[in-house]
C-alpha cells in the first residue's frame, strides 16, 4: 500500500492545478517520435533488401537519424529560450510528419538518406523546449514530470516497432512507417490548442545574450557538468549502439523469429515505461549519482550476460536487465535542466545535448562495422564495459 499510496499522489500532484492536460498531450506526442525513431531498427532486414545495402551501410542511416536530432537541439535550445515552446513544438511534430513522407517515397539511397536527415533535424526541435517548458510547469516535481514524459516514450517505443514490423510483412515497409502520419498531424494541432504558451503571455523570451552566454559556458565548464557531458555522451553512443542492432542481433546470432525479437525488443522499452518515472522521482528523493549508479549497475550485467545465452526465457531476463539503463535520462536531464538559469535554459541543455548526442550519433554506424566483421556478440561485451566507465565516472560526482 505505501508503493501504491507514493505512485497516487505523485500522480495527483503532476494532475494538480490544471496541468494534466498539457502534460498527457506534450507526453503523448513525445512518445509517437522516439517511438517513430525506433521503427528504423525494426526495418533494417527490409531496408537491406530494398536498397541492397550493407549492416554498416544501414547503421550509417540510423546514424544520420541520430546525428541530424543531435545538431538541430542547439538552435532548438535558442528558439526555445527566445519564443513560444508551444508553437515550437507542434511545428517540430509536424515537420516530423513531412519527413516520415519523404522517408517512405525515397525513390533512391541518396534521397532516403536526404529524407532521414530531415526527419532527424524536425525531431530535434521537439527535446530542449520540451523540457524548458516541464521546468516552468513543474519547476518543483521536474524529475517525476519529466520521468513521466519520458516513459511515453518508452510506451511509443514499445509499442509501435511491433506494429511496424507486422504493416512491414504484411504490406511494405512504407506502410510499417507511414501510418504515424496522420496521427503526428493531428498531436500537431492538439500541441496548439491544449499547451500554455508561456513566453508569449510572460512578454515573449529574450534568447542568448553574451553575457549569458559566458555564464552558460562557465557552467558548462564546471566539474560537475563537464563529468556529466562526458557521461552523456559515453551513454548516448552505447544506447544508440545497442538499440540500432538489438533486433537484429537477436535473429542473426540467437535464432528468434523477426516477429519474437521485435517483440522483445519492444519488451526492453515497456521496463522503460516502469523505471523512469521511478528513476525521475528517486533523483527529487535521493539525488543524482544513487539514483544514477542504481540505474546502470544492473545493466551492465545484462550485457555481459547477453552473448552467453540463446533461450527466449533468458533472454528476456537479460533484458529486463539492461532496460534499467533507460532511466538514465531523466535523472541526467532533471539535473542538466536545474543546472541553468530560467533565461538560459534551452541554450545550456541545447550546447550540452547538441556536443553530447552528435558524437553519440557515430555509435550505430561503429556498431555496425563490427558486426559486419563477424564479432557481434564481442561488441556487445565492449558496450559493458562501456557502461562500467560510465559508472566509473558517476562515483566521481556530488549532487551539490
Amino acid at each position: 500500500m505505501g508503493v501504491r499510496s507514493a505512485f497516487s499522489a505523485e500522480a495527483k500532484a503532476l494532475w494538480s492545478d490544471g496541468r494534466g492536460p498539457s502534460l498527457v498531450v506534450l507526453a503523448t506526442a513525445w512518445g509517437l517520435l522516439v517511438g517513430a525513431r525506433m521503427i528504423y531498427p525494426v526495418l533494417i532486414p527490409h531496408l537491406q533488401r530494398t536498397f541492397d545495402i550493407s549492416l554498416t551501410v544501414a547503421g550509417l542511416l540510423v546514424s544520420v537519424l541520430w546525428l541530424c536530432a543531435a545538431i538541430g537541439q542547439l538552435p532548438g535550445g535558442i528558439l526555445a529560450d527566445r519564443y513560444d515552446e508551444r508553437s515550437l513544438l507542434a511545428t517540430s511534430v509536424l515537420l516530423v510528419a513531412v519527413g516520415l513522407l519523404f522517408v517512405i517515397t525515397a525513390p533512391t539511397l541518396v534521397l532516403l538518406f536526404a529524407a532521414t536527415a530531415l526527419w532527424g533535424l524536425s525531431h530535434s526541435l521537439y527535446p530542449i523546449a520540451r523540457i524548458t517548458l516541464l521546468s516552468q510547469i513543474y519547476a518543483e516535481r521536474l524529475g517525476s514530470a519529466l520521468g513521466v514524459t519520458m516513459a511515453t516514450g518508452d510506451v511509443g517505443q514499445t509499442v509501435l516497432p511491433p506494429i511496424a514490423a507486422i504493416l512491414a510483412a504484411a504490406f511494405a515497409w512504407q506502410v510499417g512507417l507511414g501510418f504515424l502520419v496522420p496521427a503526428l498531424v493531428l498531436l500537431a494541432l492538439a500541441l496548439l490548442i491544449i499547451l500554455p504558451a508561456l513566453n508569449v503571455e510572460e512578454g515573449g523570451g529574450h534568447g542568448p545574450t553574451s553575457a549569458g552566454l559566458r555564464v552558460v559556458l562557465a557552467e558548462i565548464r564546471g566539474p560537475n557538468v563537464a563529468l556529466m557531458s562526458g557521461i552523456l555522451l559515453l551513454f548516448i553512443f552505447l544506447w544508440q549502439s545497442f538499440t540500432a542492432f538489438y533486433p537484429t542481433y537477436l535473429v542473426s546470432m540467437k535464432g528468434l523469429s523477426p516477429a519474437v525479437a521485435s517483440g522483445l525488443f519492444g519488451f526492453f522499452f515497456a521496463v522503460g515505461v516502469v523505471v523512469k518515472p521511478v528513476a525521475g522521482a528517486a533523483y527529487d528523493r535521493i539525488g543524482m549519482r544513487l539514483s544514477l549508479i542504481g540505474v546502470l549497475l544492473p545493466a551492465v550485467v545484462g550485457l555481459l550476460l547477453l552473448p552467453l545465452f540463446d533461450n527466449l526465457a533468458f533472454l528476456v531476463a537479460i533484458t529486463a536487465l539492461i532496460s534499467t539503463m533507460l532511466g538514465t535520462g531523466a535523472i541526467t536531464q532533471s539535473y542538466l535542466a536545474q543546472i541553468f538559469s530560467e533565461d538560459m535554459r534551452g541554450t545550456g541543455l541545447g550546447i550540452i545535448r547538441t556536443g553530447t548526442a552528435t558524437f553519440g550519433a557515430g555509435g550505430p554506424v561503429v556498431f555496425g562495422f563490427v558486426a559486419d566483421t563477424g564479432y557481434f556478440d564481442e561488441g556487445y561485451i565492449a558496450l559493458a564495459v562501456l557502461l562500467a566507465v560510465v559508472i566509473l565516472l558517476t562515483f566521481r560526482m556530488s549532487d551539490e
